[in-house]
């Protein structure tokens, strides 16, 4: 089994900054870079890409809802044509700045709300699948959730992520906060070790629930980013 260390990043925008990229972008494999719409600019974009393939890191592209104000993790209502579109514009943008690289895009995975959405609204799930099949990518999504059974529906494969920097309600949904708070390296080293060896994450109500893990997912913008990656690379380099 090969499991993979993937981190969202590429979230700094103009002068202000946004995590310590260029430490985390050494410990990990795969990077899921802001496509503007709720953090990054253009700029941002190119370098990230540019870091990603100094240090050998697949890319995939980060889209989100428009919401640059509450850094995409607000739910927003979009019909479904609209949110398919949205998001091919933003794939499209991560796309040509891969095409300057020479690099191929790896995958996508939706942010913060927007992720969230497809755990249990159908019409989201379903439009974000569209604009991957689009681009002839997989999704990273959550086992147990929307993920499962609506992305796989409209043809898209399926990239299996889980979590060590956020906590799992009993539901087995990630709960999405909007400013990620600390977590000590060695809790988050251990639900990465419980879910590259065993299928199992712990919940807030101290309860296991079955994961499927391809790849477990850091955020840069978590206290201690870089600590946390370096702790979850070492406990899962047995399963890499």
């Amino acid at each position: 089994m090969t499991v993979d260390l993937n981190c969202d990043m590429g979230e700094a925008y103009g002068i202000y900054k946004c995590g310590d990229d260029a430490a985390i972008m050494p410990l990990i494999s795969v990077a899921n870079v802001a496509c503007g719409f709720h953090a990054s600019d253009p700029s941002v974009m190119r370098k990230t890409e540019r870091l990603a393939k100094q240090n050998g890191v697949r890319v995939g592209a980060h889209p989100s809802y428009p919401d640059r104000d509450g850094f995409g993790r607000r739910r927003m209502e979009m019909e479904s044509e609209e949110l398919t579109a949205c998001i091919i514009y933003q794939v499209g943008a991560r796309e040509g700045f891969l095409d300057a690289e020479g690099m191929a895009l790896n995958h996508i995975k939706p942010h913060g709300a927007l992720y969230g959405a497809a755990y249990r609204d159908e019409q989201v799930a379903r439009a974000i699948a569209r604009a991957a099949v689009t681009f002839g990518v997989p999704l990273m999504g959550m086992s147990g959730t929307g993920h499962e059974k609506w992305y796989p529906a409209e043809g898209a494969e399926v990239i299996w992520e889980t979590y060590v920097d956020l906590d799992y309600d009993d539901s087995g949904e990630i709960v999405i906060i909007r400013q990620h708070e600390p977590v000590a390296a060695d809790a988050a080293s251990a639900q990465a070790l419980r879910a590259a060896r065993d299928g199992q994450a712990l919940t807030l109500g101290g309860k296991l629930i079955e994961v499927k893990c391809e790849t477990i997912c850091v955020h840069s913008d978590t206290p201690g980013a870089v600590e946390i990656a370096r702790a979850v690379r070492d406990a899962i380099a047995g399963y890499t």
